[in-house]
Parts: structure tokens; C-alpha cells; sequence
């Protein structure tokens, strides 16, 4: 063995070890959605769980997770303190949940976010106009929703002004 090629050896080494590396990273896998959690934070409506569920969000691989942050960042802004934060944070969380809608205009749990949002926004924001459009169109998708997602429904139905549980019978 020569002594030149010992040095050519750690480094071939080196970059082999470094390419492991970086693929590993590159397919570290993140965690999915837990979307009970998600809509019990956005129905308890408390800073903190939303918090936790922004940060949870935030780290998920899910491709609904724009969505899902955009909801949880509206509700976030009706319970932090002053103006300017309340309608930064709700500008922030309608942009990302109105890109994810535009992406999937037919997606029916979106839709719900939406509603659930619009119909307690209040009416200073004006983010009220898609209640009728996103009621129809959640009693259509229903059935075909998983089953968190239905449950989620029912739930908030049960408090709603616009939907109601016999909608879902």
C-alpha cells in the first residue's frame, strides 16, 4: 500500500460518508397530521393547544397542512392581544388557507375549515362570504370524508348557526 493512496482512501470515505448523510436528511420522515387533535384545539379555542397544534402543524409532511396552519393561525388571532397582531396573525392564516383552497378548490374538508372560520369570524375582517357555497358542498362531501373528519362535523354542527346534524343524516 503506498502512502500517497491512504489519503485518497479517507476522502472517498469522507464523501461517501457525507452522501449518506445528506440523503438521510433529505428523507427524514416528518409526522402526518393528527386531525382530532387539530379540531379539538380549534374547537377548545385556547391560545395554548392551538399553539402546540400551530408548532405540530408546522412540522408535519402532510400536503394539507397549508390548510390546516391557516385555520389554526385565524382562530389563534381571536385569542392573542392587540389589534395589530390579531389582524396581522388572521391576514397570515386567510392567505395560507385560500392558497390551499385555490390548489384544491374541491376539497371538502378545507371547505369545513373554512366555514368553521367564516361563521366565527367577526365581522370586521369581512371573511364571511363563502358560507352558503361551503355548507353545500360539505353536505355533498360528507359521506365520503374519513372518519375524524365526519366526527368533527357532527361536533361543531351541534353549535353552528349554518349547519346543523340533521344536515348529515
Amino acid at each position: 500500500m503506498k502512502l500517497s493512496s491512504i489519503p485518497q482512501r479517507f476522502m472517498l470515505f469522507f464523501a461517501v460518508a457525507a452522501l449518506f448523510v445528506t440523503v438521510g436528511q433529505a428523507f427524514t420522515v416528518l409526522p402526518a397530521l393528527d386531525k382530532k387533535s387539530v379540531y379539538d384545539a380549534l374547537r377548545l379555542a385556547k391560545l395554548e393547544p392551538i399553539e402546540a397544534q400551530l408548532a405540530l402543524v408546522q412540522n408535519s409532511s402532510d400536503n394539507e397542512k397549508q390548510a390546516f396552519e391557516g385555520a389554526l393561525l385565524m382562530r389563534k388571532s381571536g385569542l392573542i392581544s392587540g389589534p395589530a397582531k390579531k389582524l396581522s396573525t388572521f391576514k397570515e392564516g386567510k392567505e395560507k388557507l385560500e392558497a390551499a383552497i385555490g390548489r384544491d378548490n374541491d376539497n371538502t374538508e378545507f371547505r369545513f375549515l373554512r366555514l368553521l372560520i367564516q361563521e366565527n369570524a367577526p365581522n370586521i375582517v369581512k371573511y364571511k362570504k363563502n358560507l352558503d357555497e361551503d355548507k353545500a358542498m360539505i353536505i355533498k362531501g360528507y359521506k365520503s370524508l374519513p372518519a375524524v373528519v365526519q366526527s368533527a362535523i357532527v361536533t361543531y354542527s351541534k353549535t353552528s348557526k349554518i349547519i346543523s346534524p340533521d344536515d348529515f343524516k
